[in-house]
């Protein structure tokens, strides 16, 4: 017996040492089990590849490679960190950043994830980036937007895309995309709840330690965000309800979660945000949602009295097509095949047609030639027939678009506003699929050398994406 009791002691003694040397966290960190969900995960990407084009265009999202790639190596280490009973090989993940300022980042299911470019800037280091990136992805592993869609299945949620969207997103990103979204489900039933919230930031803690990071700055960041907000949230906007107590019980994790020497601030993070304090200042999501209203429906006239235009750019992305930049103080106001940048007070209607007296719209038409001089003859044709007073002074210019041959050419027109004579400055070149590419500025003859610069600086700053 005495031998035995020996063996039993012994055998303790072992089975101790071998809990004291695997990982604390493998031992005590906090179960998050995914909820019920009838939907297949393939319809988790159809979902999300729907809602991702909706983002993409309507939202600015950046081509700067540098930056975009930098994001894309954060996400992948933290969706190399996902649990494997969480791992989907249908999902896409994708990581993309949104110029805008907002602190924020969201993901759609099938995981396809935006990272605004404010949440960048606001960041104290890389940790507490890829902390609201973990959280994101979370939601997206634990499959909470199909499960949480499920709640609507009477309203047809197998084809409310958009409706899926605005609600995940939420905040000033929903009200952008809503107005793009014909689908009649009310977001109740799709803002995550105060579970899946919790949820969200265990997991995404628990993938922040095994990526090396420290789950702290998650806590730290909802912090900044708490502040950003005026202290009544943190509200990460309205689908990311605070479960309460937030800031402790993920520090509290984090206590269970120990890291050796965790990433904090990196090079690359601090390149980075150098590049991002380079480039022009980015817009709200307000400045967005407003920007983003199609021509004015109402019979309001331009006030005649504008802004000049400023001397600091913003970029904007044509969907797939192109990237320009134009005066921080002019609106985007689209149409069905071209956008219009002005200043508040140049633009509205008159007699039922959107007109403007300052500013620059670029547009896309089918070309009448596969010669661009002839192209260009048969647009212009177009244009006079709502313009009877266009007139074309002098010939073409050769010129340069994003690299490759372009016409430019100078016309005056009579203002359907002021009666007065307008410059107008057209320059043309052809998309690779054969369709003709146009800008044009549009000043008072008057003002116009206060205007000629900034339609040079438009001009060549545009790049083709096709």
């Amino acid at each position: 017996m005495k031998k035995i009791r020996n063996l039993i002691s012994k055998a303790g003694v072992i089975a101790m040492i071998a809990l004291l040397v695997l990982p604390l966290g493998a031992l005590a960190q906090t179960r998050v089990k995914a909820p019920k969900n009838p939907y297949d995960t393939r319809k988790d990407v159809e979902l999300g590849q729907q809602a991702a084009a909706e983002v993409e265009r309507q939202l600015p999202v950046m081509n700067d490679a540098v930056v975009s790639d930098y994001v894309e190596r954060v996400g992948r280490r933290l969706v190399e960190s996902i649990p494997g009973e969480f791992q989907h090989r249908e999902f896409r993940y994708s990581f993309k950043v949104v110029n805008a300022s907002d602190i924020n980042a969201f993901a759609l299911p099938g995981g396809f994830t935006y990272v605004n470019r404010g949440l960048i800037e606001a960041a104290s280091n890389e940790g507490e980036m890829a902390g609201v990136m973990a959280h994101e992805i979370s939601h997206v592993a634990l499959r909470h937007g199909t499960a949480q869609a499920a709640k609507a299945q009477k309203y047809a949620i197998g084809q409310a895309a958009g409706a899926i969207l605005g609600a995940i997103i939420g905040g000033g990103v929903g009200g952008v995309i809503a107005q793009g979204s014909q689908f009649g489900i009310g977001a109740y039933f799709l803002k995550f709840s105060r579970e899946y919230e919790k949820q969200a930031d265990l997991l995404g803690a628990q993938m922040m330690a095994d990526a090396g990071y420290d789950p702290r700055d998650l806590a730290n960041m909802f912090r900044t965000i708490e502040r950003a907000s005026g202290g009544g949230g943190p509200q990460w906007l309205s689908s990311h309800p605070n479960p309460g107590n937030r800031y402790e019980y993920i520090n509290k994790e984090a206590d269970l979660l120990r890291v050796n020497d965790p990433i904090h601030t990196t090079r690359d993070f601090n390149r980075i945000r150098a590049r991002l304090r380079d480039m022009p200042r980015a817009r709200s999501m307000s400045e967005i949602g407003q920007s983003n209203q199609r021509h004015p429906t109402s019979n309001r006239q331009p006030a005649g009295r504008v802004e000049y235009p400023s001397s600091r750019y913003r970029t904007y992305t044509g969907g797939n097509l192109f990237q320009l930049n134009v005066p921080s103080n002019w609106r985007e106001l689209r149409g069905d095949n071209e956008v219009t940048f002005a200043p508040e007070g140049a633009y509205g209607e008159v007699q039922r047609r959107f007109v403007f007296t300052h500013g620059a719209q670029v547009g896309v038409t089918r070309a009448r030639s596969r010669d661009l001089r002839q192209a260009t003859d048969y647009y212009l044709r177009e244009l006079a027939g709502g313009n009877p007073n266009l007139r074309q002074q002098g010939g073409y210019q050769r010129g340069n678009i994003a690299g490759q041959y372009a016409l430019g050419t100078t016309l005056t027109n009579i203002s359907d506003v002021t009666g007065r004579t307008e410059i107008v400055l057209l320059y043309t070149t052809f998309l690779r699929n054969g369709d003709l590419l146009y800008m044009i500025g549009v000043a008072p003859q008057n003002e116009y050398r206060n205007y000629q610069r900034t339609f040079q600086n438009i001009l060549s700053s545009i790049r083709l994406n096709n």
